[in-house]
């Protein structure tokens, strides 16, 4: 048995973004990882959450999953909070021992110090960012596309130490939104990182 933490970063503005496109994604993942062999454990963020059975469930994932929305460029800030709160209180014996720099060893850098190696993370969001937004060198986000646009995340996860997995995204998901076929890359895009 393999275990997966799958959490839902989205939070709800009333007439604007109901969550429902990633909670469909939180419940795609959860059927095609069951049905793997993964025992799954979920955190929905804005129903809250108790901080040492967050890093309870960060000790026990062997993968962890993070389904977010794409708030001004960044994530919603409850899920900010939730990081700011966890992962501060990881530090020391969870997600990672200090910075990894010591006086006595200069050879040790910034971003050593995690405990979570082995472990593999994945990122998957949703944008109303249609994806040539992100990936035309001319375009609004200078070609640096999803993982260069949420590089902080990335860092997040990588400083514990952790393995990233490839991202996913779904685009234009206000204006253009494509569920029927979004899903379907989904289940694709999890078959591929999982089914190996």
């Amino acid at each position: 048995m393999k275990n997966a933490l799958l959490i839902n970063a989205h939070q709800r503005y009333e007439g604007f973004a109901e969550g429902k496109l990633n909670q469909t994604l939180i419940d795609a993942a959860k059927d095609l990882l069951s049905g793997n062999g993964y025992e799954i454990k979920t955190t929905i963020v804005e129903k809250g959450y108790d901080i040492a059975d967050e890093l309870e469930k960060y000790k026990w994932a062997e993968v962890v999953f993070v389904q977010t929305p794409v708030y001004w460029m960044s994530v919603p800030y409850i899920f900010k909070k939730y990081i700011d709160e966890v992962h501060t209180a990881g530090i020391g014996e969870v997600l990672c021992k200090d910075d990894g720099r010591t006086r006595s060893d200069l050879s040790k850098k910034y971003g050593s110090g995690g405990l979570m190696q082995g472990k593999k993370y994945m990122i998957s969001t949703t944008w109303n960012a249609p994806v040539e937004a992100l990936e035309d060198p001319d375009q609004f986000f200078e070609g640096r596309g999803i993982d260069g646009a949420f590089m902080w995340l990335h860092k997040n996860y990588q400083f514990f130490g952790m393995e990233p997995l490839p991202s996913f995204a779904c685009h234009d998901v206000l204006k253009n939104a494509d569920v029927e076929n979004d899903l379907k890359r989904f289940k694709q895009h999890l078959n591929s990182v999982f089914n190996k």
